[in-house]
């Protein structure tokens, strides 16, 4: 478990020397689910029910909250959302591995996008004060993170040559571009015929 704190932070710090660690280590698919992608997947999604219920966000002037019941159902899909985000995309990162080099393992897979994705469970922090303007400013830089570690993370991770690395990489963050949007679009549906925001002011 401290490693894979120690390995967390470490990809913040010095993500290199971080990959290769975790590269090493082996990780199984099961022990990144449990020790990374579900306990930081918590941090933006009770972050964010606190936020949205406890603080809210302004509009106009006026502040504007959803009720505990409404934003419960939804903070719970978006959890679940990312964890069945990380296995898709660890999936279709081990699924393309034969066309880049010798087939990885998929738990090799899953820890890459795992742990590609810290800086966005980290920044779910945000959540616990809403601020639209620093949310979309700091998220910049969170997301460019994130893109950062994945070409630096597919050679060790994926056991690749940088060169083959790199469009290995651009590969990968091409179907996440495309799952994103997917998301949205789920998004947007539950939004209109799933659980029914309930504001309060």
């Amino acid at each position: 478990m401290m490693g894979t704190i120690g390995n967390t932070f470490g990809l913040l710090a010095s993500p290199v020397h971080t990959w290769e660690s975790i590269a090493n280590e082996a990780p199984s698919t099961m022990k990144v689910l449990t020790t990374h992608t579900i306990p930081l997947s918590l941090i933006p999604a009770l972050c964010w029910y606190y936020g949205v219920t406890q603080q809210g966000w302004s509009i106009a002037g006026d502040t504007m909250r959803l009720t505990g019941e409404s934003a419960l159902p939804m903070c719970v899909l978006f959890f679940l959302a990312m964890v069945c985000g990380v296995v898709f995309l660890g999936y279709m990162v081990w699924w393309m591995s034969q066309t880049y080099g010798e087939k990885a393992s998929l738990s090799a897979s899953v820890a890459l996008v795992s742990y590609t994705a810290t800086p966005f469970f980290l920044a779910g922090l945000l959540g616990l004060y809403p601020l639209l303007w620093l949310d979309i400013l700091l998220g910049v830089g969170i997301a460019s993170w994130c893109i950062y570690l994945l070409y630096v993370g597919v050679s060790p991770m994926m056991r690749v040559a940088r060169e083959r690395g790199f469009l290995y990489a651009s590969a990968v963050f091409a179907v996440a571009l495309v799952s994103f949007v997917g998301l949205l679009t789920v998004t947007v549906l539950l939004w209109q015929y799933g659980p029914t925001p309930e504001y309060t002011y």
